[in-house]
């Protein structure tokens, strides 16, 4: 049991620093789609400004590991927690650290998905969002904003299936000793 700790604890570092790297990369192609995203709303809304006129693409990285550590704190608990349940510490490892990348995976590609729904479809809704006053370039605006919010509901997605994938393992492990 304490070497099943030991991986529980590993594991959700592991996710920690997995949905860190995440949230700069994320913010990094957020920030080439729509700089005013981050300078006139993200900016703000941490408390960033002045950092963001002097190092605005390193801000906007640190912003999105603050974004997101907490929901890879999140995954890594919850996943690892399951992953305990593996009947032996070899496959806990595997199955927890698999359902972690498959979520991380599942994340991205919901995430690209946000750009192309935000681009094609959302940008050119008549949307009544509370649009900063100045902003110039609205449609890419939208189109990181969709980007975000379907980059969440990639990680919720991602971690059912993570639950559901070990769950699976689980099933066929206990089937393979009978």
């Amino acid at each position: 049991m304490a070497k099943k700790i030991g991986l529980l604890l590993v594991i959700i570092i592991i996710s920690i620093v997995l949905a860190s790297i995440y949230g700069f990369l994320h913010n990094q192609i957020s920030y080439s789609i729509s700089t005013e995203y981050f300078t006139k709303f993200k900016f703000k809304q941490f408390g960033f400004v002045e950092y963001g006129k002097v190092t605005p693409r390193l801000t906007a990285g640190i912003i999105g590991m603050w974004s997101t550590w907490w929901f890879g704190l999140i995954i890594g608990l919850v996943l690892g927690i399951v992953a305990m349940f593996q009947p032996n510490s070899k496959i806990m490892w595997k199955s927890g650290m698999t359902a972690i990348l498959r979520n991380l995976g599942i994340a991205i590609g919901i995430g690209i998905v946000g750009i192309l729904i935000g681009k094609f479809i959302m940008s050119n809704s008549n949307l009544t969002w509370d649009f900063p006053a100045d902003l110039i370039d609205k449609k890419n605006f939208i189109t990181v904003g969709t980007m975000h919010e379907f980059s969440y509901a990639g990680g919720i997605i991602g971690l059912i299936y993570g639950i559901l994938y070990q769950l699976k393992v689980k099933k066929a492990s206990a089937q393979h000793r009978l």
